[in-house]
């Protein structure tokens, strides 16, 4: 693997902090308990970093985001971890009827609402859901719903941070998603390039520490794959009706944030 390309996540962190270290700054100063909230400080570096980089990095995927969303979302769209809400740009209004984006940095809310609202869903007739909670909150998810199925869930580029992420997406996909319903994403994950999997293991909890516990070394994509479930009976069997999973198209295999994209729909008991 190239140097280069190893050493790549500090042209990423330099930027990162370029953008975010004096709104942090400002926030440790007004919150100065925040010092002592690693993991919460962390999330306001990233939420800092991520109302300048959301755009480029919407744009770096929208090839694969167009042709992973735009012809299949419909009905109630539940988008983990919102961040700005770009998921909306990609979504038929005639097909999707609700838009749910629970995203636990408040401070990105009001972008999301300006977003959503853009691509035509509102608060005000319901068709938008702004959700404070985390992607493992599955209970407020369906109490703000009124325990109803959602018939699409979206992640983009989330499940690299959210906590215990394969147990999470294991109830979020078995408790929240209707049956027949489908499951599309978007990732970087784990290279199966042993020397670039080697690199990502290698900066992870540097890169984790700074952006709000994301990390360069998930094989989210195979959990996905793999994920399973059990009928009336007891018995255990795939997640999954049918599905596949492909890669980002002209990807340098090389690349640290290595992607990965994938639609599969919910099996019927």
């Amino acid at each position: 693997m190239k140097l280069a390309n190893a050493f790549s996540v500090f042209t990423d962190l330099r930027s990162a902090i370029k953008v975010a270290f004096w709104p942090t700054l400002k926030a440790i100063f007004a919150r100065p308990s925040l010092l002592f909230q690693p993991s919460l400080l962390s999330r306001t570096f990233m939420s800092n970093v991520w109302l300048v980089f959301a755009g480029p990095t919407d744009e770096g995927g929208r090839e694969v985001k167009q042709s992973l969303i735009t012809p299949n979302a419909y009905g109630i769209v539940l988008d983990i971890g919102a961040g700005l809400g770009h998921t909306t740009g990609y979504l038929d209004r005639t097909k999707v009827t609700k838009y749910v984006a629970p995203e636990p940095s408040t401070s990105l809310h009001e972008g999301i609402r300006k977003t959503a609202n853009n691509a035509g869903y509102t608060e005000s007739d319901g068709s938008l859901v702004i959700l404070s909670c985390g992607a493992g909150d599955t209970l407020a998810i369906l109490n703000a719903l009124d325990n109803t199925p959602v018939d699409t869930i979206i992640s983009v580029l989330v499940a690299c941070s959210v906590p215990s992420a394969e147990t999470t997406f294991q109830h979020l996909i078995r408790d929240v998603l209707r049956p027949g319903g489908q499951f599309l994403f978007y990732e970087h994950v784990l290279s199966p390039r042993a020397d670039v999997a080697w690199w990502q293991r290698f900066w992870t909890p540097l890169w984790s520490f700074f952006f709000d516990g994301c990390r360069l070394d998930i094989p989210s994509y195979l959990w996905f794959e793999n994920m399973r479930d059990v009928d009336a009976n007891g018995q255990e069997m795939s997640m999954w009706k049918d599905g596949q999973g492909w890669g980002k198209p002209g990807e340098d295999e090389e690349n640290l944030w290595w992607h990965q994209a994938g639609r599969y729909v919910k099996r019927t008991l």
